[in-house]
């Protein structure tokens, strides 16, 4: 028995992927994200940002908080403002999905939305939201969320690998995932750590946005990564390799994940899974790959990935 809709977060299930991983090659687990309430891992960070904040006394019961944000972390924070007794605004832009705006919206958020004038996620649309939500702090006096700076976002994934590590031990030869924040991949390397396992630990990034091996940003499609800048909480002294995919591979895969495995997912753990099937071929059987499928596709029907 939950004693709150925030309790329901985490102890989400891992899963061996059978069919879309070719044979003759390494195991490939992935972490089901759709199970948290909003059917996204980001519920664990914005529980992680939000209640630490009120413990701190950064905010409180019917304060405001405001984040710029494509839409995942959003609809969490969300979310964690409803169930905690705050009030949260969004700036959002139109190159992401409607469906997360909705989401938000359902939650009680006020969005703000910023134009891509059909360009795509882009380094200008970014920076034109975080100036927007600056400039909406600076007026208000609301709290900033900061997904891209604050130390609670990874300490929110920690648990993560946590549970990878109980489910798994320290079997686990690869861990490997696309970044945005790298938030999510450096708080589950954390967790995995701590519980004893020592994984190689791969980044993935759009080809079309290749900043990290190539110091250059551009427009692309996968929501969530990619952001064009470099992604404040990954320490390179950890990773062992950073890898472009395409992102129409990420796309496919998604469409294969639903149809082959029954996996129903978004744009960035399409991508996961294409990178990781690639190393996979690479390393060969006896070798054990872990990735994350993020979210749910129900938050991306009516958009280019589910299109018929």
């Amino acid at each position: 028995m939950a004693s709150s809709v925030l309790d329901l977060i985490g102890q989400t299930p891992i899963i061996r992927l059978r069919h879309v991983v070719p044979s003759n090659s390494a195991e490939i687990w992935v972490k089901f994200e759709a199970k948290n309430p909003t059917g996204s891992y980001k519920d664990r960070m914005a529980v992680s940002i939000v209640r630490n904040a009120m413990d701190r006394g950064d905010v409180a019961v019917g304060d405001a908080v405001v984040e710029y944000t494509g839409g995942s972390t959003g609809s969490s924070l969300a979310f964690a403002c409803a169930a905690l007794g705050l009030k949260f605004t969004a700036v959002f832009s139109d190159a992401f999905s409607l469906s997360k705006q909705q989401t938000m919206e359902a939650f009680g958020a006020t969005v703000i939305v910023e134009k891509s004038h059909g360009q795509g996620i882009t380094p200008d649309l970014i920076g034109r939201m975080k100036q927007k939500a600056m400039a909406l702090c600076n007026e208000t006096g609301a709290f900033y969320a900061d997904q891209f700076g604050s130390a609670d976002v990874p300490l929110g994934f920690e648990p993560m690998g946590q549970e990878i590590a109980d489910e798994l031990g320290d079997g686990i030869d690869v861990f490997c995932a696309s970044v945005g924040t790298a938030g999510a991949l450096m708080g589950t390397y954390r967790g995995l750590t701590k519980s004893g396992a020592r994984p190689r630990v791969v980044a993935f990034e759009p080809v079309q946005s290749p900043f990290l091996t190539t110091g250059k940003g551009g427009p692309h499609k996968v929501e969530g990564v990619g952001v064009g800048f470099y992604p404040p909480f990954l320490d390179q002294s950890v990773l062992n390799d950073v890898r472009t995919v395409d992102q129409e591979a990420g796309f496919a895969m998604c469409r294969r994940l639903a149809r082959e495995e029954g996996i129903f997912c978004g744009g960035s753990t399409g991508l996961n899974v294409a990178g990781a099937v690639e190393l996979a071929k690479e390393l060969g059987p006896s070798q054990r790959i872990v990735t994350l499928a993020c979210d749910s596709g129900l938050k991306y029907l009516g958009g280019h990935i589910y299109a018929i």
